[in-house]
């Protein structure tokens, strides 16, 4: 086929069960059906009303909170903010537009992150933070060993350290780009073999240097931890 007729098809995209929901939250709103004040559903109703798994709603969510579309009110729930709807559909548009577009831009902003995150989880981190990582791990351990997939627990030790770094914004921008990139390497099963055995034993020296707080030796074992992902998106694996 000649290649400029080619030029002219589009990579079809599926769309995420999450993009649905946000996609579905946008019509809510335009059609006056969702405004400012409203509260929604729990996460349980909405995952059976959607008929997903919780963690897709929870995704949903919590991006939509963190661009202020949503926000979680103690004792109230979950509401929709306050803001014209003309804003709340464009903060919408550009949500749904960052979703897969940049598969690259996404890791070397989780990359600038974690790498910060770990150096504020070892001089920071409480007695409390240790028990939750190790806590973690071991749910990823056991997942890994079993040989049964352990995506979202690698994803939670991850935020894990992020929420010892005592920096909230950090741990809404690592849920907005972590859930894809974990979503894509499902989808090209970039992490099937022995990496999930070797990644498990690079947390655990991640984890070493958080407890020891030293934040020079946890940034390094976490680059070291990424040095896979950054050769993926550079063509080098």
């Amino acid at each position: 086929m000649d290649s400029g007729i080619l030029n002219n098809f589009k990579e079809i995209i599926i769309e995420k069960p999450a993009d649905k929901i946000i996609r579905q939250i946008k019509e809510l709103i335009s059609s006056g059906q969702l405004n400012p004040g409203d509260k929604l559903p729990s996460e349980r109703m909405l995952t059976e009303k959607f008929g997903v798994g919780r963690t897709y709603v929870r995704e949903a969510i919590r991006k939509l909170e963190f661009y202020g579309i949503l926000k979680t009110l103690p004792q109230s729930g979950t509401v929709v903010a306050g803001i014209g709807i003309d804003a709340l559909e464009g903060l919408i548009t550009d949500i749904l537009k960052l979703e897969g577009v940049d598969f690259k831009s996404l890791v070397e902003t989780r990359v600038i992150l974690e790498t910060y995150s770990v150096r504020m989880a070892a001089e920071r981190r409480t007695k409390e933070d240790i028990v939750a990582l190790h806590k973690t791990l071991e749910a990823y351990e056991i997942k890994t060993k079993q040989g049964e997939p352990s995506v979202e627990e690698d994803l939670l030790f991850h935020l894990k350290i992020t929420e010892a770094s005592k920096n909230t914004v950090m741990k809404s921008l690592m849920l907005v780009v972590t859930p894809d990139i974990m979503t894509y390497f499902t989808q090209k099963d970039i992490c099937a073999g022995d990496r999930p055995m070797k990644a498990l034993e690079e947390h655990y020296e991640i984890l070493k240097h958080i407890e020891q707080q030293n934040p020079d030796l946890a940034e390094k074992a976490m680059m070291e931890h990424l040095s896979d992902i950054v050769k993926y998106i550079n063509g080098e694996l």
